[in-house]
């Protein structure tokens, strides 16, 4: 008896043993996933949309860049160059939302005709009025088709055109160069540069609609 118990108890440990192993060891050690996938970013509009509505933009970005500069020959360089990307925004696109597109267009065509009013105005404070009313229009059509590339700041100017009568402007980021006072004010020279600050933002980058990214 004690030899059938002795028998039973080994064979015991053996099983005991031996699931040990399958689970543990036949299966391998256990492997790292590494991190959730994250999810990336999808526009409603296609790449060409978008790539002209930068460039429409980053001549923006330039020419209130000129402003600070007070360079009014390059001013009204960028100018020529925002009015190319205006004319170059892929606006067709929009026709397939009929109220988009009609909405769009008021803004756009008001954005063209201020870029050819700072390219044929001389006096650079005239000039600084057309950006005014171009910054507006421009804030207008970026809500208007929903730009979803960037995150945009409306910055404002509360003396842009004399105490209390403000300038406002479109910027990438909110740091504050501000196009009105700029670097070489006659009066302030470049102690107001960065008088002001963001009134609000334009940001319909997607945050629902996303794809997995790849692992």
């Amino acid at each position: 008896m004690k030899k059938l118990l002795a028998i039973i108890g080994i064979l015991i440990l053996f099983a005991a043993g031996y699931l040990f192993w399958a689970f543990k060891w036949r299966t391998g050690p256990r492997r790292d996933k590494g991190p959730r996938p994250v999810g990336l970013a999808v526009s409603k509009h296609t790449e060409a949309f978008n790539e002209s509505a930068d460039l429409v933009l980053n001549k923006y970005y330039e020419l209130t860049e000129a402003f600070v500069n007070w360079d009014s020959t390059l001013v009204t360089n960028t100018a020529t160059a925002l009015l190319g990307a205006l004319e170059g925004l892929k606006v067709d696109e929009l026709k397939r939302d009929t109220v988009i597109y009609e909405s769009a267009l008021d803004p756009l065509n008001n954005s063209k005709t201020q870029a050819r009013q700072m390219i044929d105005e001389p006096m650079f404070a005239q000039k600084k009025v057309a950006l005014n009313a171009l910054s507006e229009n421009l804030r207008f059509l970026m809500l208007t088709i929903k730009y979803d590339r960037a995150k945009l700041y409306w910055q404002e100017c509360p003396m842009a055109f004399g105490e209390d009568n403000s300038g406002f402007w479109l910027s990438k980021s909110d740091v504050v160069r501000n196009p009105y006072m700029g670097l070489k004010h006659p009066e302030y020279k470049a102690s107001m540069l960065e008088c002001g600050g963001p009134r609000d933002t334009i940001n319909f980058i997607a945050a629902d609609t996303t794809i997995p990214k790849e692992l």
